[in-house]
């Protein structure tokens, strides 16, 4: 219960600044793996215990990819790397990568673990890890797929009888709705492409 209210805790931070396009939001995607690992392991949640290790690397690449054209530049300019649409090209991969992994985390779910949730697990899984790399492109549309990850979500931690995260995931839903305003507002408010290169 205590992990639980901590990684309720920084979940809400986290979202405070991945609403606000703030880099820091990877810092707090490097210390919620840890708390969440030893949440989902307990309650037999493998696909999700697993994909934290990702989410961890994701996090250390995820803040070098938002800051790396800012070297040289003040702390206030150093998150460089524009919010864009995803493109035709970005929405294939993220098709094609996330019924495959869906495919194969359910497979292995199913086979090798007992796992009561292959298929809901596998799933959020799979849209987690493709919409994480959605964020570290930092393409709008990460929002969107998270949104379909916090729904299933919500009803994968209340049928496990998770407390805090259930409630987490019902705010992540609100708060990827004005997310996805929200980054479509900075957008326009950003440099040009050619300014910010």
């Amino acid at each position: 219960m205590i992990l639980e209210t901590l990684g309720f805790s920084i979940g809400l931070l986290y979202l405070w600044w991945e609403y606000h396009a703030d880099a820091r939001v990877w810092l707090a995607s490097i210390i919620m793996p840890a708390i969440s690992m030893w949440i989902y392991f307990s309650k037999g949640i493998y696909a999700d215990f697993a994909i934290n290790v990702y989410y961890l690397l994701m996090g250390i690449y995820g803040y070098f990819a938002w800051t790396r054209r800012g070297g040289r530049a003040k702390k206030s300019e150093k998150q460089t790397l524009p919010i864009t649409h995803a493109p035709l090209w970005g929405w294939a991969c993220v098709v094609i990568a996330t019924a495959a992994l869906w495919y194969l985390l359910y497979y292995v779910l199913f086979h090798f673990t007992d796992s009561t949730v292959p298929v809901l697990d596998a799933f959020t899984t799979a849209l987690s890890i493709v919409a994480t790399w959605m964020m570290t492109r930092k393409w709008a549309e990460q929002w969107l797929a998270w949104l379909v990850v916090d729904v299933v979500s919500v009803y994968l931690y209340i049928s496990k009888g998770l407390v805090f995260y259930p409630v987490l995931y019902g705010i992540y839903c609100v708060i990827a709705v004005f997310g996805y305003r929200k980054w479509l507002r900075l957008m326009k408010q950003q440099p040009t492409a050619d300014a910010a290169l």
